[in-house]
């Protein structure tokens, strides 16, 4: 007997323990019985409570044709509900038996609420179960074509989307909240430096005209060929790179004070390209110098002291060209997570793909992407500033300026940006107008150049939360940086003058 018992328990040992999904019928039943009792219990939880956080099938459909009779006015009792569900056989109970036994064993209105949440929160747990089953087949069974990476970003997004389904801690908040915030954020202004509500550019004029770089907001910075898009995105990155200062909290984790940790999608250029530009600006030896090799000894001494000073700057470059919005969105995110992100920049916005296969209409490809750069920067609470193409229209003017209707498939980019700002220089087309040397022209065409070299416009086209209008820079050409003009009104008096 004791031989057979052992065996017994052998075998049970060896059987796999099947584990059901987490659920609770009893809350299930408890919020559908307060709901068919009492109307208002449904409102408790139809922000965040849908029919397929239910387990049983009965229960969802009973859900359906509630809110389907609430929303259209109706009253939702055993009675109305009963035409709806059919009838049929639960061992040995009807529907309507079962309607009115719901209704009969149902809780106050009061609990319904943490009912829901409960119901809510095991559909999640079962989703989450879902995700991580197709995890572990698609890994065992993925195709030679298929890199891990792709899998990561597919999971990653999956988890996305289910954290943002349904969130309960949504909806209304109180005015007083809200200026709360605000005070908050004029108090952390009055603080900084520059006295900025958002983090500064290091560009005085360009951020007194923005304010800073605002959180959440979808900055576009736009402009033709070698006006120099990705050489002041670079710079702004950069100071803002080299002003990060933070502050530990109670929690241990930090909190940026100033300037900020940059994350840097460099769709069209190396992070080695990136790098030497930087580097020649920082250290004022040309990049094409640095390219060639042709330096003199205190040259190469400037280069490795700005790469020594820059080794500890919080900038992080991704080099993979042709990904997705998607991929995008994940990579930021995880950025974020592991090492924290305050603005972030994609360069540039044309080079990024949508979901729609190819062939497919782009004006629709851009908007998906650039709703879902708003959206992105909305979810990290960034600023994201993406760079834009301009379209050929801006050479068949006499006045190059560029305007808002310039921007490729202009529509969805207009419409989703916060701020749009364009480069512009002057100098780049009257170069090319040359005249003849010693004639008339070329004298005329001399004083022109002397008052437009070195300098370059960044005109704001679009701007939510303040004035548009044209900011004044320098710009150095063979180190591709640019600088604060100097006022000459501000400047002082010259010796000797």
């Amino acid at each position: 007997m004791a031989t057979a018992n052992a065996l017994i328990a052998r075998i049970e040992a060896a059987e796999p323990q099947y584990r059901a999904p987490p659920s609770n019928i009893d809350a299930e039943q408890a919020l559908l019985g307060a709901i068919l009792v009492n109307n208002d219990a449904y409102y408790r939880v139809s922000d965040f409570l849908e029919a397929g956080h239910f387990l049983e099938e009965l229960h969802r459909r009973i859900f359906e044709v509630a809110t389907t009779l609430i929303k259209a006015g109706k009253v939702a009792t055993p009675v109305t509900m009963k035409t709806f569900l059919g009838d049929q056989d639960l061992g040995g109970v009807t529907v309507s038996q079962y309607l009115a036994r719901l209704a009969a064993e149902a809780t106050t209105v009061i609990n319904a609420e943490d009912y829901g949440r409960t119901v809510y929160d095991l559909a999640i747990r079962r989703q989450l179960i879902g995700i991580g089953e197709d995890m572990v087949n698609v890994a065992y069974d993925s195709p030679v074509d298929s890199a891990p990476r792709e899998q990561i970003e597919e999971a990653e997004r999956r988890l996305y989307e289910l954290a943002e389904t349904g969130r309960y801690d949504g909806g209304f908040q109180r005015f007083s909240d809200a200026l709360t915030a605000a005070i908050d954020m004029a108090a952390a202004a009055y603080k900084r430096e520059g006295a900025l509500s958002g983090i500064s550019t290091g560009l005085i004029d360009m951020d007194r005209t923005l304010g800073g770089l605002q959180p959440s907001d979808l900055i576009i910075l736009a402009g033709r060929p070698a006006m120099g898009k990705t050489s002041l995105v670079t710079n702004i990155a950069f100071n803002i790179a080299k002003a990060y200062e933070a502050e530990k909290q109670q929690d241990g984790t930090l909190k940026t004070v100033n300037g900020g940790i940059v994350g840097f999608f460099s769709l069209e250029m190396s992070a080695e390209q990136l790098a030497t530009r930087i580097i020649a600006e920082q250290s004022g030896v040309p990049s094409y110098k640095i390219r060639r090799g042709d330096m003199r000894e205190d040259d190469f001494y400037k280069i490795t002291e700005a790469a020594r000073e820059m080794q500890s700057i919080p900038f992080y470059i991704d080099q993979t060209g042709g990904i997705s919005i998607a991929q995008l969105a994940a990579r930021a995110r995880r950025l974020k997570r592991q090492r924290g992100l305050d603005v972030l920049i994609v360069d540039y916005l044309q080079l990024l793909s949508g979901s729609s296969k190819k062939g497919e209409n782009r004006v629709q490809e851009l908007t998906e992407i650039t709703t879902g750069l708003k959206a992105l920067a909305k979810e990290l609470s960034v600023p994201l500033i993406a760079l834009s193409q301009l379209s050929r229209q801006v050479e068949s003017r006499d006045d190059k300026r560029p305007q808002l209707s310039d921007l490729r498939e202009s529509g969805s980019i207009e419409q989703d940006a916060d701020v749009v700002m364009f480069v512009y220089r002057e100098e780049y087309y009257l170069k090319n107008k040359e005249p003849k040397p010693g004639t008339e022209e070329y004298f005329k065409w001399q004083t022109e150049m002397d008052q437009v070299h070195g300098k370059a416009e960044v005109i704001i086209g679009k701007q939510r939360h303040g004035p548009t209008g044209t900011v004044q820079l320098a710009f150095q050409a063979d180190i591709t940086r640019f600088t604060n003009l100097a006022d000459e009104d501000k400047l002082p008096d010259r010796i000797g003058d």
